[in-house]
């Protein structure tokens, strides 16, 4: 069966990309948000495996929808998608609960080892 996953990104052009490497790998992409409060309505409704969650996004960043998601679901799976130089976010990201990050511009064989070292 497929791992699933959720992309959060309020760049288009972002989840289209990180879409595209996760397809073309055989991973399901089952839900898209384009903010943190749509990632937290979306994975109580679809449940991936991991989610794949934007730093800063507009209504709710990454890290407070990454807070939120893993105190209603503790088992939840998220990892950080970050710009360069944004070293302070993902300290607080990991303490806010994500289990890795990846940074942007998105080199294919990262987002795959680390989608494989987290859910297989």
């Amino acid at each position: 069966m497929p791992i699933k996953i959720m992309i959060t990104d309020d760049a288009l052009f972002m989840r289209v990309t990180l879409k595209n490497i996760l397809v073309a790998n055989g991973y399901d992409v089952v839900a898209e948000a384009t903010n943190g409060q749509e990632a937290v309505e979306k994975y109580a409704a679809v449940r991936p495996d991991l989610v794949l969650m934007d730093i800063t996004m507009p209504i709710m960043d990454g890290i407070a929808a990454t807070r939120t998601i893993k105190s209603a679901y503790p088992q939840a799976t998220v990892v950080m998608c970050t710009a360069m130089g944004q070293k302070n976010m993902v300290i607080e990201a990991i303490q806010a609960g994500a289990k890795d990050f990846i940074v942007k511009p998105f080199q294919p064989d990262r987002v795959l080892e680390s989608i494989k070292k987290l859910v297989g």
